[in-house]
C-alpha cells in the first residue's frame, strides 16, 4: 500500500514533465476538489453535522490573494489564507456549533450567502466598483501548489481520525449527550475541527484565484464549492480516508468536462446524480466495494468453509 501511494505521488510530482496546459488545469482543479472533500468529511463525516460553509471559507482565501496579490509573496498569501479562515471558523464555529440538524445547516449556508453579499457591498461603496482582477501564475506553479496542500490536508486527515480528537468526534457523532457525560468537552472539540478544516479550504482557495484572471463574490463564494464536497464525499463513502478522494477524482472529472460541454445542463445533471448518490450509493462506492467484496465468490467459500469447520466439531 505504501509503496502504492509512492508511485501515485512520483506520478504527481513528475506530471508537469510531459503533460499539457490541459491536463495540468484539470489535475489542478480535482486536487482542488480532493482537498474540499477531504477537509469537509474531517469534519462532518464523524460528527455527523451537516456543514454547508466550504464555499464561504473557499471564497476568503480566494479574497485573501485577490488582495494581498501585489504586497506579499504567493507562500505567504496561501499561509495567511488559512490562518484567516481558521480564525473565522474559530467565532463561526462558537456560535453556530451549539446548534444542530437543519439549523446548523441553514446557518452554515446563510454564512456563504452573507459573505457574498456583505464583500458586494464594501466593495460596491468603497471602491466603487465590484470585483477585482488578478495577475495568473503559471499553471505548473498553481498545480505544486495545490498538489502540496492536498497532500497535507491527507496527512491532517489521516493523524487526526487516529488520534483522540478523531475517537472524540465519533463519540459525538455517535450519541454527544453521552460524550459529554464522559468528559468530553464537546464544543471544543467541534470548533477546533472546523477551524482545521477550513484552514485547507481557505488555503486552497487563495491557490485556486491565482488561476483566475478577474474574481467578484458570486465567482467566489459560489455555492457550488458548498455542494460538490458534500456529493465527492456521499459518492465515494465516508467511511474510509480515500472514499472522498475517489469522489472528488470522478466528479472533479465530470465538472470539468461537462462545464465545457454542457453548460447550459450542468447543474441539472449533477442534480440528479446526487439524487441518485443517496438513494442508491448511501455508503458510496466505498461502502458498495466492501458489500460486493463480502458477497463475493471468496467470501462465500470463506464462510463456507467455517460451517464446515463447526458443522464436523
Amino acid at each position: 500500500m505504501v509503496g502504492f501511494l509512492v508511485l501515485i505521488l512520483i506520478f504527481l510530482v513528475t506530471f508537469t514533465l510531459y503533460a499539457g496546459t490541459y491536463d495540468i488545469r484539470l489535475l489542478t482543479t480535482i486536487l482542488m476538489y480532493v482537498i474540499l472533500a477531504v477537509s469537509w468529511t474531517m469534519f462532518s463525516g464523524p460528527t455527523g453535522y451537516m456543514s454547508l460553509a466550504p464555499a464561504a471559507f473557499f471564497g476568503v482565501g480566494i479574497y485573501t490573494m485577490a488582495i494581498l496579490q501585489e504586497t506579499l509573496p504567493f507562500p505567504v498569501i496561501i499561509a495567511v489564507g488559512g490562518l484567516i479562515c481558521f480564525a473565522f471558523a474559530l467565532l463561526v464555529g462558537l456560535v453556530t456549533l451549539r446548534l444542530k440538524g437543519m439549523y446548523f445547516a441553514i446557518f452554515t449556508f446563510g454564512l456563504v450567502v452573507f459573505m457574498s453579499e456583505i464583500i458586494s457591498y464594501m466593495e460596491s461603496n468603497l471602491q466603487g466598483a465590484v470585483g477585482r482582477h488578478i495577475t495568473p501564475l503559471p499553471p505548473e506553479t498553481i498545480f505544486y501548489a495545490m498538489l502540496g496542500i492536498a497532500v497535507a490536508t491527507l496527512l491532517a486527515a489521516y493523524f487526526i481520525r487516529r488520534s483522540r480528537l478523531g475517537l472524540a468526534m465519533l463519540s459525538i457523532g455517535g450519541n454527544e449527550e453521552a460524550a459529554a457525560h464522559m468528559g468530553i468537552n464537546t464544543t471544543m472539540v467541534k470548533v477546533l475541527t472546523f477551524a482545521i478544516s477550513s484552514a485547507f479550504m481557505g488555503a486552497a482557495g487563495a491557490i485556486m484565484a491565482s488561476n483566475f484572471i478577474y474574481v467578484d463574490p458570486r465567482i467566489a463564494f459560489n455555492p457550488i464549492y458548498s455542494f460538490m464536497p458534500i456529493l465527492m464525499s456521499i459518492f465515494g463513502g465516508m467511511g474510509q480516508l480515500y472514499g472522498p478522494v475517489v469522489g472528488a477524482i470522478v466528479f472533479g472529472y465530470l465538472d470539468r468536462t461537462l462545464s465545457l460541454e454542457f453548460p447550459q445542463y450542468f447543474m441539472i445533471i449533477f442534480g440528479i446524480l446526487l439524487i441518485m448518490v443517496i438513494i442508491f450509493l448511501p455508503g458510496g462506492l466505498v461502502g458498495l466495494m466492501q458489500k460486493l467484496q463480502k458477497a463475493g465468490p471468496i467470501s462465500k467459500l470463506l464462510n463456507r468453509g467455517k460451517e464446515e469447520h463447526n458443522a464436523n466439531a
